[in-house]
């Protein structure tokens, strides 16, 4: 079947997403006013963030320049140095945004001692030099920074970045998203400019992207492909005398490999959910229950499927149907939710309206074919019933 080929197509799309979870390379493209020199320079995997640095091990000074774009216009962005864990608190931080009095981008210190505490303060370090500028549709920090002794000895700081909407009361930046991309804005900064090629990793988020890749792969292929291809198999093919019994055949095989596949993929959510405290999205994970739920039932229904001339397979019939379309709007709905989380690339939900747009044109068309022998059939043995 032609869909079946747009499907694979999407697939290798998804694996591509899995392999290469963040598509950010043009740091080394980026140019600044001035005279001074950055000679590393990293993309950094999350937020679309890059950041160009140079480090003297004699005064143990580090001169960085941090660029982003805000969530939204208007908003902010941060980096920063957490000189005792790899998180939020305690992180010593440079914000910058557009004054909302004259426009003009301003770069101020924070000392995040708590989630609470996010006011203008002095960092634990000395900093100077710093300069906030706007380019294009990004900001950009500029700031040399006094590395404390016991960090520069090792060689290595905790880096942790964020981008937020908006600016709160008082001088507060305003509570950033909590979507995968922020939570898993940090990782390890080698100053003496030893980074794997100018981009970093830090093993944990890049092993959380992966699951959540998988989990995305796995149910976008299974509910979101494979159950409406097998669904049109079973709609259409039947019609047509000698696809019988193969028809039935090819639907079987296709829901049931939808089903092992869709399972995985609920599994390897739960498990992302099991690690991921704090974070919860409620309606995908409700969807993914239900479809687990409806897909089992309707598995084990196919056991008591009985024969066509029983009194109940009128009946059954109709729970199967029921079921069964239930099963292809949820699943393509949940599909568009996890998106909507993962946030990847716009190339890929392109991909997957193009798919479903080509699945839902083959299914019209054969609609119309399907309806057009039925008639001729009905036109040819008038006491015959309408089945399509």
């Amino acid at each position: 079947m032609p869909s079946s080929s747009v499907g694979i197509s999407l697939s290798f799309l998804f694996w591509a997403l899995l392999i290469s979870p963040s598509v950010s390379q043009t740091c080394k493209s980026q140019t600044f006013s001035g005279d001074k020199s950055y000679p590393h320079c990293l993309d950094l995997p999350q937020l679309k963030a890059f950041l160009h640095y140079s480090y003297d091990p004699a005064n143990t000074t580090l001169a960085v320049v941090f660029s982003a774009p805000p969530s939204k216009p208007g908003g902010w962005i941060a980096w920063a140095i957490n000189p005792k864990s790899t998180g939020m608190v305690g992180a010593q931080t440079l914000v910058a945004y557009k004054d909302p009095d004259n426009g003009v981008a301003v770069v101020k210190t924070l000392n995040i001692s708590s989630y609470s505490s996010l006011t203008p303060s002095k960092l634990a370090f000395d900093v100077w030099d710093m300069k906030a500028e706007e380019a294009s549709r990004s900001l950009r920090i500029f700031a040399r920074i006094k590395v404390p002794a016991d960090l520069a000895a090792n060689g290595k700081v905790n880096q942790v970045w964020q981008v937020g909407p908006e600016l709160g009361p008082g001088g507060m930046i305003g509570k950033h998203d909590f979507d995968p991309p922020n939570l898993d804005s940090k990782g390890p900064l080698d100053i003496t400019g030893d980074n794997s090629g100018g981009v970093i990793s830090d093993g944990e988020g890049d092993s959380k992207v992966k699951k959540r890749n998988i989990h995305g792969i796995l149910n976008a292929v299974s509910w979101g492909i494979l159950f409406p291809i097998g669904a049109i198999i079973a709609r259409y093919m039947r019609i047509f005398e000698s696809a019988d019994p193969a028809w039935f055949y090819l639907h079987v095989s296709c829901q049931f490999a939808a089903y092992v596949i869709g399972v995985a993929g609920w599994a390897t959510g739960l498990k992302l959910g099991s690690e991921s405290d704090g974070i919860r999205y409620a309606s995908h994970g409700n969807i993914g229950i239900a479809l687990f739920s409806l897909a089992t039932i309707q598995m084990f229904a196919m056991l008591l499927r009985p024969k066509k001339d029983h009194k109940y397979r009128f009946y059954w019939n109709i729970y199967h149907h029921g079921v069964g379309y239930s099963i292809l709007i949820l699943g393509i709905i949940n599909v568009f939710k996890g998106l909507s989380i993962l946030k990847p690339q716009d190339t890929y939900k392109t991909a997957y309206i193009t798919v479903i747009a080509c699945l839902g044109g083959i299914a019209l068309l054969l609609e119309a074919v399907t309806w057009v022998i039925v008639l001729k059939r009905k036109s040819n043995n008038p006491m015959k019933p309408l089945r399509t």
